[in-house]
Protein backbone atom coordinates (compact mmCIF):
# COMPACT_ATOMS: atom_id res chain seq x y z
CA UNK A 1 0.00 0.00 0.00
CA UNK A 2 1.33 3.42 -0.89
CA UNK A 3 1.54 6.27 1.63
CA UNK A 4 -1.37 7.95 -0.12
CA UNK A 5 -3.57 4.88 0.27
CA UNK A 6 -4.69 2.07 -2.03
CA UNK A 7 -5.03 2.50 -5.77
CA UNK A 8 -8.72 1.50 -5.70
CA UNK A 9 -10.93 2.93 -2.95
CA UNK A 10 -14.36 2.49 -4.54
CA UNK A 11 -15.93 -0.58 -2.94
CA UNK A 12 -18.12 -1.23 -5.98
CA UNK A 13 -14.96 -1.72 -8.04
CA UNK A 14 -13.27 -3.75 -5.29
CA UNK A 15 -16.29 -6.07 -5.06
CA UNK A 16 -16.21 -6.54 -8.83
CA UNK A 17 -12.51 -7.43 -8.70
CA UNK A 18 -13.06 -9.95 -5.90
CA UNK A 19 -15.98 -11.64 -7.67
CA UNK A 20 -13.98 -11.82 -10.93
CA UNK A 21 -11.17 -13.52 -8.98
CA UNK A 22 -13.63 -16.02 -7.49
CA UNK A 23 -15.15 -16.64 -10.92
CA UNK A 24 -11.71 -17.22 -12.43
CA UNK A 25 -10.71 -19.66 -9.69
CA UNK A 26 -13.88 -21.73 -9.98
CA UNK A 27 -13.87 -21.66 -13.78
CA UNK A 28 -10.28 -22.91 -14.02
CA UNK A 29 -10.85 -25.49 -11.25
CA UNK A 30 -13.75 -26.94 -13.26
CA UNK A 31 -11.68 -27.41 -16.44
CA UNK A 32 -10.68 -30.92 -17.42
CA UNK A 33 -7.36 -29.88 -18.94
CA UNK A 34 -4.38 -31.80 -17.48
CA UNK A 35 -2.53 -28.66 -16.33
CA UNK A 36 -5.45 -27.34 -14.27
CA UNK A 37 -6.29 -30.75 -12.85
CA UNK A 38 -2.69 -31.17 -11.65
CA UNK A 39 -2.55 -27.58 -10.40
CA UNK A 40 -5.68 -27.87 -8.24
CA UNK A 41 -4.54 -31.24 -6.94
CA UNK A 42 -1.63 -29.40 -5.32
CA UNK A 43 -3.16 -25.95 -4.69
CA UNK A 44 -6.70 -25.99 -3.22
CA UNK A 45 -9.08 -23.52 -4.87
CA UNK A 46 -10.11 -22.19 -1.46
CA UNK A 47 -6.52 -21.19 -0.69
CA UNK A 48 -6.42 -19.15 -3.91
CA UNK A 49 -9.65 -17.41 -2.88
CA UNK A 50 -7.74 -16.09 0.16
CA UNK A 51 -4.34 -15.67 -1.46
CA UNK A 52 -5.13 -13.72 -4.64
CA UNK A 53 -7.03 -10.89 -2.85
CA UNK A 54 -4.20 -10.72 -0.30
CA UNK A 55 -1.70 -10.19 -3.15
CA UNK A 56 -3.71 -7.20 -4.36
CA UNK A 57 -3.90 -5.83 -0.81
CA UNK A 58 -0.17 -6.30 -0.20
CA UNK A 59 0.61 -4.59 -3.52
CA UNK A 60 -1.46 -1.56 -2.47
CA UNK A 61 -4.10 -1.98 -5.15
CA UNK A 62 -6.93 -2.51 -2.65
CA UNK A 63 -7.16 -2.20 1.13
CA UNK A 64 -8.90 -4.49 3.57
CA UNK A 65 -8.66 -1.83 6.27
CA UNK A 66 -10.30 0.95 4.30
CA UNK A 67 -12.91 -1.15 2.53
CA UNK A 68 -16.27 -1.85 4.16
CA UNK A 69 -16.77 -5.10 2.23
CA UNK A 70 -15.60 -7.36 5.07
CA UNK A 71 -18.10 -5.75 7.44
CA UNK A 72 -20.92 -6.23 4.92
CA UNK A 73 -19.91 -9.82 4.17
CA UNK A 74 -19.49 -10.83 7.82
CA UNK A 75 -22.64 -9.12 9.11
CA UNK A 76 -25.04 -9.70 6.22
CA UNK A 77 -23.77 -12.51 3.97
CA UNK A 78 -22.30 -14.83 6.63
CA UNK A 79 -25.47 -15.19 8.75
CA UNK A 80 -27.57 -15.54 5.60
CA UNK A 81 -25.26 -18.26 4.28
CA UNK A 82 -25.46 -20.08 7.63
CA UNK A 83 -29.25 -20.10 7.39
CA UNK A 84 -29.17 -21.44 3.82
CA UNK A 85 -26.49 -24.05 4.57
CA UNK A 86 -28.29 -25.44 7.64
CA UNK A 87 -31.74 -25.34 6.05
CA UNK A 88 -31.39 -28.87 4.66
CA UNK A 89 -29.76 -30.37 7.75
CA UNK A 90 -31.01 -33.80 8.72
CA UNK A 91 -30.21 -33.33 12.40
CA UNK A 92 -31.27 -36.82 13.60
CA UNK A 93 -29.00 -38.41 10.97
CA UNK A 94 -26.13 -36.12 11.93
CA UNK A 95 -26.51 -37.15 15.58
CA UNK A 96 -26.42 -40.79 14.47
CA UNK A 97 -22.88 -40.25 13.20
CA UNK A 98 -21.85 -41.42 16.66
CA UNK A 99 -19.46 -40.24 19.37
CA UNK A 100 -16.28 -40.25 17.27
CA UNK A 101 -17.21 -36.99 15.54
CA UNK A 102 -17.64 -35.21 18.89
CA UNK A 103 -14.53 -36.84 20.37
CA UNK A 104 -12.34 -35.57 17.54
CA UNK A 105 -13.88 -32.12 17.71
CA UNK A 106 -13.04 -31.89 21.43
CA UNK A 107 -9.56 -33.33 20.85
CA UNK A 108 -9.02 -30.62 18.23
CA UNK A 109 -10.03 -28.00 20.81
CA UNK A 110 -7.61 -29.52 23.31
CA UNK A 111 -4.88 -29.37 20.67
CA UNK A 112 -5.34 -25.60 20.40
CA UNK A 113 -5.50 -25.06 24.17
CA UNK A 114 -2.31 -27.02 24.88
CA UNK A 115 -0.53 -26.17 21.63
CA UNK A 116 -0.37 -22.43 22.38
CA UNK A 117 1.62 -22.60 25.63
CA UNK A 118 3.73 -25.44 24.22
CA UNK A 119 4.69 -23.35 21.16
CA UNK A 120 5.45 -20.41 23.44
CA UNK A 121 7.74 -22.61 25.57
CA UNK A 122 9.60 -24.12 22.61
CA UNK A 123 10.16 -20.88 20.70
CA UNK A 124 10.91 -19.02 23.96
CA UNK A 125 13.61 -21.56 24.74
CA UNK A 126 15.19 -20.96 21.31
CA UNK A 127 14.76 -17.17 21.18
CA UNK A 128 13.21 -15.61 24.32
CA UNK A 129 13.14 -12.10 22.85
CA UNK A 130 10.57 -12.86 20.14
CA UNK A 131 7.97 -14.17 22.60
CA UNK A 132 8.53 -11.51 25.24
CA UNK A 133 7.18 -7.99 25.41
CA UNK A 134 5.39 -6.11 28.13
CA UNK A 135 1.98 -4.57 28.64
CA UNK A 136 -0.62 -4.70 25.85
CA UNK A 137 1.99 -5.69 23.22
CA UNK A 138 3.23 -8.76 25.09
CA UNK A 139 3.30 -11.63 22.60
CA UNK A 140 1.42 -14.02 24.89
CA UNK A 141 -1.49 -11.56 25.01
CA UNK A 142 -1.63 -11.38 21.23
CA UNK A 143 -1.56 -15.17 20.96
CA UNK A 144 -4.77 -15.38 22.99
CA UNK A 145 -6.56 -13.84 19.99
CA UNK A 146 -5.34 -16.72 17.82
CA UNK A 147 -6.64 -19.15 20.45
CA UNK A 148 -10.04 -17.46 20.24
CA UNK A 149 -10.01 -17.57 16.45
CA UNK A 150 -8.80 -21.19 16.24
CA UNK A 151 -11.44 -22.52 18.62
CA UNK A 152 -14.40 -20.35 17.63
CA UNK A 153 -13.95 -17.58 15.09
CA UNK A 154 -13.84 -13.85 14.59
CA UNK A 155 -16.21 -12.97 17.44
CA UNK A 156 -14.14 -14.99 19.89
CA UNK A 157 -10.91 -13.51 18.52
CA UNK A 158 -12.28 -10.01 19.19
CA UNK A 159 -13.42 -11.10 22.65
CA UNK A 160 -9.91 -12.28 23.57
CA UNK A 161 -8.48 -8.98 22.34
CA UNK A 162 -10.65 -7.13 24.84
CA UNK A 163 -10.39 -9.63 27.70
CA UNK A 164 -6.57 -9.68 27.62
CA UNK A 165 -6.16 -6.02 26.61
CA UNK A 166 -4.18 -6.85 23.46
CA UNK A 167 -2.38 -3.95 21.78
CA UNK A 168 -3.26 -3.03 18.18
CA UNK A 169 0.31 -3.48 16.92
CA UNK A 170 0.76 -7.07 18.05
CA UNK A 171 -2.83 -7.88 17.09
CA UNK A 172 -2.37 -6.74 13.47
CA UNK A 173 0.80 -8.83 13.14
CA UNK A 174 -0.93 -11.94 14.49
CA UNK A 175 -3.89 -11.63 12.12
CA UNK A 176 -1.52 -12.63 9.30
CA UNK A 177 -0.17 -15.53 11.39
CA UNK A 178 -3.72 -16.66 12.08
CA UNK A 179 -4.89 -16.58 8.45
CA UNK A 180 -1.76 -17.92 6.73
CA UNK A 181 -0.99 -20.76 9.15
CA UNK A 182 -4.65 -21.78 9.42
CA UNK A 183 -5.02 -21.89 5.64
CA UNK A 184 -1.87 -23.95 5.16
CA UNK A 185 -3.40 -26.51 7.53
CA UNK A 186 -6.72 -26.29 5.69
CA UNK A 187 -4.87 -27.02 2.44
CA UNK A 188 -3.54 -30.19 4.09
CA UNK A 189 -7.08 -31.19 5.14
CA UNK A 190 -8.42 -30.62 1.64
CA UNK A 191 -5.52 -32.71 0.26
CA UNK A 192 -6.48 -35.49 2.70
CA UNK A 193 -10.13 -35.20 1.66
CA UNK A 194 -9.18 -36.15 -1.89
CA UNK A 195 -7.54 -39.33 -0.60
CA UNK A 196 -9.93 -40.11 2.24
CA UNK A 197 -11.15 -43.46 0.91
CA UNK A 198 -7.63 -44.90 0.68
CA UNK A 199 -6.69 -43.52 4.12
CA UNK A 200 -9.87 -44.89 5.71
CA UNK A 201 -9.27 -48.33 4.20
CA UNK A 202 -5.70 -48.36 5.49
CA UNK A 203 -6.84 -47.29 8.98
CA UNK A 204 -9.78 -49.71 9.07
CA UNK A 205 -12.23 -46.85 9.72
CA UNK A 206 -15.97 -47.48 9.63
CA UNK A 207 -17.50 -44.92 7.24
CA UNK A 208 -20.96 -46.50 7.00
CA UNK A 209 -22.66 -43.72 9.01
CA UNK A 210 -21.13 -41.05 6.79
CA UNK A 211 -22.10 -42.92 3.62
CA UNK A 212 -25.67 -43.35 4.89
CA UNK A 213 -25.95 -39.65 5.76
CA UNK A 214 -24.43 -38.60 2.42
CA UNK A 215 -26.75 -40.85 0.46
CA UNK A 216 -29.81 -39.75 2.42
CA UNK A 217 -29.06 -36.06 1.95
CA UNK A 218 -28.14 -36.57 -1.71
CA UNK A 219 -31.41 -38.43 -2.22
CA UNK A 220 -33.31 -35.58 -0.61
CA UNK A 221 -31.54 -33.07 -2.87
CA UNK A 222 -32.32 -35.18 -5.95
CA UNK A 223 -35.99 -35.58 -4.98
CA UNK A 224 -36.50 -31.87 -4.38
CA UNK A 225 -34.17 -30.54 -7.08
CA UNK A 226 -35.70 -28.61 -9.96
CA UNK A 227 -34.83 -25.70 -12.20
CA UNK A 228 -35.51 -22.69 -9.97
CA UNK A 229 -38.04 -20.10 -11.08
CA UNK A 230 -37.64 -16.44 -10.22
CA UNK A 231 -40.22 -16.90 -7.46
CA UNK A 232 -38.16 -19.78 -6.00
CA UNK A 233 -34.96 -17.74 -5.88
CA UNK A 234 -36.70 -14.71 -4.42
CA UNK A 235 -38.34 -16.91 -1.80
CA UNK A 236 -35.00 -18.46 -0.94
CA UNK A 237 -33.38 -15.02 -0.52
CA UNK A 238 -36.39 -13.82 1.49
CA UNK A 239 -35.92 -16.65 3.99
CA UNK A 240 -32.15 -16.14 4.23
CA UNK A 241 -32.09 -12.36 4.56
CA UNK A 242 -35.34 -12.30 6.54
CA UNK A 243 -33.90 -14.59 9.20
CA UNK A 244 -30.69 -12.52 9.17
CA UNK A 245 -32.73 -9.37 9.79
CA UNK A 246 -34.57 -11.04 12.67
CA UNK A 247 -31.26 -12.28 14.10
CA UNK A 248 -29.86 -8.73 13.95
CA UNK A 249 -32.99 -7.41 15.67
CA UNK A 250 -32.77 -9.96 18.48
CA UNK A 251 -28.98 -9.74 18.82
CA UNK A 252 -28.47 -5.97 18.84
CA UNK A 253 -31.95 -4.42 18.64
CA UNK A 254 -33.30 -1.75 16.34
CA UNK A 255 -31.10 0.88 18.03
CA UNK A 256 -27.61 0.89 19.50
CA UNK A 257 -27.25 -0.91 22.82
CA UNK A 258 -30.37 -3.00 22.35
CA UNK A 259 -31.14 -6.65 21.82
CA UNK A 260 -29.77 -9.60 23.76
CA UNK A 261 -26.20 -8.27 23.64
CA UNK A 262 -27.27 -4.93 25.10
CA UNK A 263 -29.38 -6.61 27.77
CA UNK A 264 -26.46 -8.79 28.88
CA UNK A 265 -24.14 -5.76 28.83
CA UNK A 266 -26.47 -3.80 31.14
CA UNK A 267 -27.41 -6.59 33.52
CA UNK A 268 -24.28 -8.76 33.62
CA UNK A 269 -21.31 -6.90 32.11
CA UNK A 270 -18.93 -9.42 33.65
CA UNK A 271 -20.09 -11.89 30.97
CA UNK A 272 -18.21 -9.81 28.42
CA UNK A 273 -15.21 -12.14 28.80
CA UNK A 274 -17.38 -14.96 27.47
CA UNK A 275 -18.48 -12.94 24.38
CA UNK A 276 -22.06 -12.84 25.65
CA UNK A 277 -22.10 -9.06 25.21
CA UNK A 278 -20.98 -9.43 21.56
CA UNK A 279 -23.73 -8.73 19.05
CA UNK A 280 -21.81 -10.71 16.43
CA UNK A 281 -21.73 -13.79 18.67
CA UNK A 282 -25.50 -13.70 19.14
CA UNK A 283 -26.03 -12.96 15.45
CA UNK A 284 -24.22 -16.15 14.39
CA UNK A 285 -25.85 -18.29 17.08
CA UNK A 286 -29.37 -17.03 16.29
CA UNK A 287 -28.96 -17.38 12.51
CA UNK A 288 -27.67 -20.94 12.80
CA UNK A 289 -30.31 -21.92 15.35
CA UNK A 290 -33.04 -20.55 13.09
CA UNK A 291 -31.65 -22.47 10.12
CA UNK A 292 -31.66 -25.71 12.08
CA UNK A 293 -35.20 -25.04 13.33
CA UNK A 294 -36.40 -24.37 9.76
CA UNK A 295 -34.89 -27.70 8.65
CA UNK A 296 -37.81 -29.36 10.45
CA UNK A 297 -40.34 -27.41 8.35
CA UNK A 298 -41.40 -27.57 4.68
CA UNK A 299 -38.91 -24.74 4.01
CA UNK A 300 -36.28 -27.49 4.02
CA UNK A 301 -37.33 -28.19 0.44
CA UNK A 302 -35.72 -24.91 -0.63
CA UNK A 303 -32.56 -27.00 -0.94
CA UNK A 304 -34.08 -28.27 -4.16
CA UNK A 305 -33.80 -24.81 -5.73
CA UNK A 306 -30.25 -24.19 -4.58
CA UNK A 307 -30.25 -23.03 -0.94
CA UNK A 308 -26.82 -24.48 -0.13
CA UNK A 309 -25.40 -23.35 -3.51
CA UNK A 310 -26.44 -19.73 -2.90
CA UNK A 311 -25.19 -19.98 0.68
CA UNK A 312 -21.81 -21.21 -0.58
CA UNK A 313 -21.54 -18.26 -2.99
CA UNK A 314 -22.02 -15.86 -0.07
CA UNK A 315 -19.47 -17.78 1.97
CA UNK A 316 -16.83 -17.48 -0.74
CA UNK A 317 -17.40 -13.73 -1.03
CA UNK A 318 -16.66 -13.57 2.71
CA UNK A 319 -13.51 -15.65 2.16
CA UNK A 320 -12.28 -13.17 -0.47
CA UNK A 321 -12.87 -10.20 1.85
CA UNK A 322 -10.95 -11.96 4.63
CA UNK A 323 -8.08 -12.54 2.22
CA UNK A 324 -8.13 -8.84 1.37
CA UNK A 325 -7.33 -8.05 5.03
CA UNK A 326 -4.24 -10.26 5.06
CA UNK A 327 -0.82 -8.62 4.67
CA UNK A 328 1.66 -11.10 3.19
CA UNK A 329 4.60 -8.84 4.12
CA UNK A 330 3.98 -9.79 7.75
CA UNK A 331 5.70 -13.09 6.92
CA UNK A 332 8.97 -11.20 6.48
CA UNK A 333 8.39 -8.59 9.18
CA UNK A 334 7.62 -11.09 11.98
CA UNK A 335 9.06 -14.46 10.90
CA UNK A 336 9.40 -15.85 14.45
CA UNK A 337 5.72 -15.32 15.13
CA UNK A 338 5.04 -17.64 12.21
CA UNK A 339 7.34 -20.19 13.81
CA UNK A 340 5.16 -20.00 16.93
CA UNK A 341 2.06 -20.49 14.76
CA UNK A 342 3.67 -23.40 12.88
CA UNK A 343 4.64 -25.23 16.09
CA UNK A 344 1.16 -24.61 17.48
CA UNK A 345 -0.70 -25.97 14.47
CA UNK A 346 1.75 -28.91 14.20
CA UNK A 347 0.89 -30.00 17.75
CA UNK A 348 -2.83 -29.64 17.02
CA UNK A 349 -2.46 -31.66 13.81
CA UNK A 350 -0.38 -34.40 15.44
CA UNK A 351 -2.90 -34.80 18.25
CA UNK A 352 -6.02 -35.07 16.06
CA UNK A 353 -4.29 -37.42 13.60
CA UNK A 354 -3.01 -39.65 16.42
CA UNK A 355 -6.40 -39.89 18.13
CA UNK A 356 -8.15 -40.48 14.78
CA UNK A 357 -5.84 -43.42 14.12
CA UNK A 358 -6.24 -44.70 17.66
CA UNK A 359 -10.04 -44.81 17.57
CA UNK A 360 -10.11 -45.71 13.84
CA UNK A 361 -12.17 -42.66 12.96
CA UNK A 362 -12.82 -41.67 9.33
CA UNK A 363 -10.77 -38.84 7.84
CA UNK A 364 -14.03 -36.86 7.53
CA UNK A 365 -14.44 -36.68 11.31
CA UNK A 366 -10.81 -35.65 11.80
CA UNK A 367 -10.84 -33.00 9.06
CA UNK A 368 -14.19 -31.42 9.91
CA UNK A 369 -13.60 -31.59 13.67
CA UNK A 370 -10.28 -29.82 13.23
CA UNK A 371 -11.54 -27.21 10.77
CA UNK A 372 -14.63 -26.47 12.86
CA UNK A 373 -12.11 -25.24 15.44
CA UNK A 374 -9.41 -23.67 13.29
CA UNK A 375 -11.62 -22.16 10.61
CA UNK A 376 -15.01 -21.82 12.28
CA UNK A 377 -18.27 -21.31 10.45
CA UNK A 378 -16.61 -19.67 7.43
CA UNK A 379 -14.57 -22.68 6.29
CA UNK A 380 -15.72 -25.80 8.18
CA UNK A 381 -18.63 -26.33 5.72
CA UNK A 382 -16.19 -25.88 2.83
CA UNK A 383 -13.93 -28.64 4.15
CA UNK A 384 -17.00 -30.82 4.81
CA UNK A 385 -18.28 -30.25 1.27
CA UNK A 386 -14.88 -31.36 -0.11
CA UNK A 387 -15.95 -34.86 0.95
CA UNK A 388 -19.43 -34.35 -0.51
CA UNK A 389 -21.52 -31.17 -1.03
CA UNK A 390 -24.42 -32.60 0.98
CA UNK A 391 -22.20 -32.88 4.09
CA UNK A 392 -21.62 -29.11 4.47
CA UNK A 393 -24.22 -28.76 7.31
CA UNK A 394 -22.14 -31.09 9.51
CA UNK A 395 -19.31 -28.56 9.37
CA UNK A 396 -21.69 -25.74 10.28
CA UNK A 397 -23.07 -27.58 13.31
CA UNK A 398 -19.63 -28.41 14.71
CA UNK A 399 -18.47 -24.82 14.09
CA UNK A 400 -21.40 -23.53 16.16
CA UNK A 401 -20.31 -25.83 18.98
CA UNK A 402 -16.89 -24.16 18.65
CA UNK A 403 -18.49 -20.74 19.16
CA UNK A 404 -20.04 -22.01 22.38
CA UNK A 405 -16.77 -23.41 23.79
CA UNK A 406 -14.26 -20.93 22.39
CA UNK A 407 -14.20 -18.22 25.00
CA UNK A 408 -13.94 -20.62 27.92
CA UNK A 409 -11.21 -22.67 26.24
CA UNK A 410 -9.34 -19.66 24.81
CA UNK A 411 -9.41 -17.89 28.19
CA UNK A 412 -7.92 -20.99 29.85
CA UNK A 413 -5.31 -21.20 27.07
CA UNK A 414 -4.47 -17.54 27.71
CA UNK A 415 -3.92 -18.22 31.40
CA UNK A 416 -1.55 -21.08 30.54
CA UNK A 417 0.37 -18.81 28.15
CA UNK A 418 0.57 -16.11 30.81
CA UNK A 419 2.23 -18.64 33.13
CA UNK A 420 4.82 -19.93 30.62
CA UNK A 421 5.61 -16.60 28.89
CA UNK A 422 9.13 -15.17 29.51
CA UNK A 423 9.12 -12.32 32.01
Amino acid sequence: MTSSGPLITNDAIVLGVLVVILGGVFWTSSLERPFWRRFYTVVPSLLLCYFLPSLLSTAGIISGEQSQLYFVASRYLLPTSLVLLTLSTDLPSVLRLGPKALILFLVATLGVVLGGPLALLIVGWINPEVVGGHGPDAVWRGLTTIAGSWIGGGANQAAMKEVFDVGDEIFSALVAVDVIVANIWMACLLFAAGRSEAIDRRNGADTSAIVDLREKMSRFQAETSRIPRLADTMGLLAVGFGVTALAHLLATGAAEGGGIAGLVQRTAPQLDRFSLTSGFFWLVVLATTAGIALSFTPLRRLEGVGASRVGSVMLYVLVATIGMKMNLMAVFEHPWLFVVGAVWIAFHAALVIAVARLIRAPVFFMAVGSQANIGGAASAPIVASAFHPSLAPVGVLLAVLGYALANYAAWFCGQLMRIVAPT
